[in-house]
């Protein structure tokens, strides 16, 4: 069944590995099947003066991690989906349907994106434009690579480690401070209104997981589609709502559905909103997240015997 695409940007997650990938680099450098050239090991040593001064991002989640590693001095123009942080410089771009003429217009010297669409990367490629490509995260660990990718290929080496480091310190602390329970509380995510949700198996899984909750969805894509009918029967202890913004769903309108009214966390008051573009980027507001969670889990109450 097709994905819709409110949720594509977290749907994503289930590339299997990272990729770090630099386009227009030296010949010696390990070229993979589809022509494109993964970063070669001099790059990790790049010094300040020889950082790239033009940076085009063509997501939202790379353009938090530029500005987050220190290099957003060095970005000149951002997709038309980004909006974090405040004052990015915001252009028509698209990240879904680069127009590669489009980004040359800009004299870009590095272009971060997540995705090799349209053959962005072959395009810049043939204009001697570096790429750098970070698909969606599968774990934590990899948005914490990510990180230190990008500060390696900006010039901000020590910058990004410090970030990671203090991302990593504050998330332990964190889940250190949720409380053991004798059973784990349950939850229903819900990416749209069509009842799209995750299983412990994906990136926000494991984060839920991390706070000792467990998923009443199962499926092997770790992103099946559920039915109004298998939610109520589950009856999940807390509700958490992705899709506010996307699809304008409250607490109050979940309350309306058919049957939904007795769920245990309709009643108990725990339906909670999350700010969407937190909860479906895999940057460094994370641990904005974690924190957001672990607020709701610690003060939730006891969970119900799984059905």
């Amino acid at each position: 069944m097709a994905v819709p695409t409110t949720s594509r940007r977290f749907l994503t997650a289930g590339v299997a590995a990272l990729a770090l990938v630099i386009a227009g680099c030296s010949s010696g450098d390990d070229a993979s099947s589809d022509g494109t050239t993964t970063v070669p090991s001099d790059r990790t040593s790049i010094t300040e003066s020889e950082a790239p001064q033009a940076i085009v991002s063509l997501s939202p989640t790379t353009t938090e991690m530029l500005y987050a590693v220190g290099a957003g001095d060095q970005v000149i123009a951002v997709d038309d989906q980004s909006d974090y942080p405040e004052g990015v410089p915001v252009t028509d771009l698209s990240g879904y349907n680069p127009n590669v003429e489009a980004i040359l217009g800009y004299d870009p010297d590095l272009v971060v994106a997540t995705d090799d669409n349209g053959n962005l990367v072959a395009g810049l490629e043939n204009a001697g434009v570096d790429v750098l490509i970070l698909p969606a995260a599968v774990t934590l660990d990899d948005t914490y690579a990510q990180l230190e990718q990008v500060g390696a290929a900006t010039g901000h080496v020590g910058d990004a480690a410090e970030l990671v480091a203090q991302m990593q310190k504050e998330i332990d602390e964190i889940v250190a401070s949720v409380p053991e329970r004798e059973a784990p509380l349950r939850y229903y995510h819900e990416l749209d209104n069509t009842y799209y949700s995750v299983t412990d198996d994906t990136y926000i899984g494991e984060i839920y997981a991390m706070l000792g909750l467990t998923s009443i969805a199962t499926g092997g894509d770790g992103y099946p589609q559920l039915s109004s009918e298998f939610i109520v029967e589950q009856n999940p202890d807390l509700i958490f709502l992705a899709d506010s913004q996307c699809c304008g769903v409250t607490p109050e309108t979940v309350a309306e559905r058919a049957g939904w009214a007795e769920l245990t966390a309709v009643r108990d008051g725990q339906v909670h909103v999350l700010d969407e573009d937190i909860a479906s980027r895999w940057g460094p507001r994370v641990v904005d997240l974690v924190r957001e969670l672990a607020a709701i889990v610690v003060a939730a109450p006891a969970g119900q015997p799984a059905p």
